[in-house]
């Protein structure tokens, strides 16, 4: 196998960009995405009719940068509805018995829901949220519960109505869930008994009534899905059940017509101080950029022929790719999986399983949920039959050059292309990734994302190649995040003031000789070894190629000469002799990228701080190596995991 991966005849010439370049007689992908950058006016203001977006009123301005590009506000004088765009007009085109979603319990209890049966649902959820509890437009619905069919519904119910939906991570323990509350005022909160996780009953409920006393006055009413028939506690006036609240609601409501502008998601995600950071994401991006990156990078096929592709991303509603996943398969009128519980109980081969059922097409995940099912299923893939897989898809931190290999070639047989992913909440959506039609070297994000004009400056703001930088994007894009949830000041510190006038992304970069594209991981990952730059993705990947290694994480310690020097946390793929297994990395990363960078530490752990989602999180560790307590481990899947590496880095660092 060569070393840049190319795609199959068969597949680019049946892939959806293929088609449309063809209608606007473009020659390649690469054309596309340079015109898409050097005139983002028109990609941005063909793209909602390209896709087919239904505007109440159409726009007379595709962008208005008269506040700076910064506070750019696209399409003016425009109306539309995200919500409205994902269920209602999928039923208006006729597409109403089409499966929307299927939902898949740890226990095995299955729900499905047609696009007719998601719109009466989020109608009756919409009533209740607009003649009940008052439910203005701009004002805040939290939801506090895992992927599953009441959650979707009450996300885009409370978009239908104008009101802003902000779904909460349902691992979050009551403190980071009160922040949240508080921050963004919410009177209603939408949350569930409990659900199942590696078989345990997790009781949600008792968790929200915990983080609403915390938040202090706010929350009028709590709506609650009875999920597991948990005894809970209940205050009458305040708490209702979910399904008796909807039942008496009957009939279509109307959507709210709104400014492309106005935000449809309010979306958290941790900031360096410790106060989490609110991305508002409007109407316009939160229904273009994922079906865009849906429909020409996955190359997810519509339902409007016959049903549609089946995605699913390994993740929780509120993470971003949760509400991603929902906005553009349902706007595609195709269809997604979500899944309770963890991705290998009760059973090893459960992902497989899973794939084989409901016949998956898009596959996605974390590089560490990739590096889990390598370590624990690789034997099992030949049992079950994965051919109805597409593509695959990675984000939320860098792939790995041995993990991006498996993939391809023991579960995609070089088949299928890797859509490795990169951008984040406050995008929502994508900065780089390829398409299905490009040919791709090992763990690369390809270039350029469809209307971003991405590019990689070293610290004085000049473009470089070959050498790392910091990613940024030069023009601005619709999902942008509105400023930050009530504090301006602090969106424009953290997005616009390191380059003025260029988004500053934070994640550290690398455009190859090759003109390939790669993520080194975030800025604050970065070591600097005597002078010298390195990633900690690009340590890992070179650790993770030893046969013996399973995960890695490498982090930055000070050091009073070299200012910094290298340690990295391993896992061993079973038994070793951790002596001879260190000195073996030391050595593989000097071969590999040179002697500066050879691990000062190498140290092997049982496990590493993982979120749901497999993301391993290395602030946690680089917090405990430099003696501070770390932040929100309600994240983690495995908090158990932080007192075992407190106590190892004390034994190591502090003799």
């Amino acid at each position: 196998m060569a070393e840049i991966w190319q795609p199959p005849r068969e597949l680019v010439e049946n892939a959806n960009v293929t088609r449309f370049m063809e209608k606007l007689g473009i020659k390649s992908y690469p054309e596309f995405v340079k015109k898409s950058n050097e005139d983002s006016k028109w990609f941005w203001g063909g793209l909602p009719e390209w896709l087919g977006v239904e505007w109440f009123r159409e726009p007379k301005e595709v962008v208005d940068l008269s506040q700076g590009v910064e506070w750019a506000k696209w399409y003016r004088g425009g109306l539309i509805n995200a919500a409205y765009n994902v269920v209602d007009r999928i039923v208006k085109l006729g597409l109403g018995d089409r499966e929307a979603f299927t939902w898949v319990g740890e226990d095995g209890e299955t729900r499905s829901y047609t696009y007719l049966q998601l719109k009466e649902e989020v109608d009756r959820l919409a009533r209740l949220f607009k003649e009940d509890y008052n439910v203005k437009p701009g004002e805040v619905v939290a939801i506090y519960a895992p992927m599953m069919p009441e959650s979707i519904a009450a996300m885009l119910a409370a978009m239908k109505i104008g009101a802003v939906a902000s779904p909460i991570f349902s691992g979050f323990a009551p403190p980071a869930v009160a922040e949240r509350l508080r921050l963004s005022e919410t009177r209603v909160l939408v949350t569930v008994d409990g659900y199942l996780r590696r078989g345990r009953k997790i009781n949600l409920k008792r968790q929200a009534d915990e983080a609403i006393k915390l938040a202090g006055e706010g929350v009028e009413h709590v709506l609650v899905v009875k999920r597991l028939g948990l005894e809970i506690d209940w205050i009458d006036g305040r708490d209702e059940w979910y399904h008796t609240a909807i039942a008496g609601k009957k009939g279509s409501i109307e959507p709210e017509e709104l400014d492309p502008e106005h935000p449809a998601l309010l979306l958290f995600t941790s900031g360096t101080t410790g106060k989490p950071k609110g991305a508002v994401i409007s109407h316009a991006g939160a229904l273009l950029q994922p079906s865009k990156e849906h429909y020409f990078n996955l190359d997810i096929k519509p339902g409007w022929e016959e049903p549609g592709d089946r995605l699913w991303w390994i993740t929780d509603i509120g993470w971003m790719m949760g509400p991603w996943q929902v906005m553009g398969s349902q706007f595609l009128g195709a269809s997604h999986l979500m899944v309770e519980g963890a991705i290998d109980y009760p059973e090893r081969g459960k992902v497989w399983s899973l794939i084989q059922e409901y016949k998956v097409t898009h596959f996605g995940f974390a590089a560490t949920v990739a590096r889990m099912l390598r370590r624990i299923a690789s034997d099992l893939i030949e049992e079950y039959d994965l051919s109805s897989i597409r593509a695959f898809g990675n984000t939320g931190e860098p792939i790995d050059y041995a993990t991006w290999m498996w993939v391809m070639k023991d579960v995609g047989e070089w088949k299928r292309p890797m859509i490795n992913l990169s951008g984040g909440t406050e995008v929502f959506g994508c900065i780089l990734l390829p398409s299905p039609v490009v040919p791709l070297k090992p763990t690369t994000l390809w270039g350029p994302a469809l209307g971003m004009d991405a590019d990689v400056f070293d610290d004085e703001g000049r473009p470089v190649r070959g050498v790392p930088g910091y990613l940024v994007v030069k023009k601005p894009a619709p999902s942008m995040t509105r400023g930050l949830w009530k504090d301006p000041k602090r969106y424009i510190e953290t997005y616009w003031s390191r380059f003025p006038g260029v988004w500053y992304h934070g994640d550290y970069a690398l455009v190859d000789e090759d003109g390939f594209w790669y993520i080194l991981g975030r800025a604050d990952d970065v070591i600097k070894v005597a002078g010298k730059r390195i990633g900690s993705a690009e340590l890992e990947s070179a650790i993770t190629a030893h046969p013996n290694v399973a995960e890695a994480a490498c982090i930055g310690v000070p050091h009073e000469i070299k200012g910094e020097v290298v340690a990295c946390f391993i896992i061993p793929k079973g038994e070793a002799d951790e002596e001879k297994l260190a000195n073996e990395v030391r050595k593989l990363v000097a071969e590999k990228l040179g002697k500066p960078f050879a691990p000062e530490h190498v140290i092997v752990v049982d496990e590493l701080p993982k979120t749901r989602s497999g993301k391993i999180t290395r602030r946690v560790i680089r917090d405990l190596i430099h003696g501070r307590e770390p932040r929100e481990l309600s994240v983690l899947e495995n908090p158990e995991s932080v007192e075992k590496l407190k106590s190892i880095i004390q034994r190591v660092f502090r003799k």
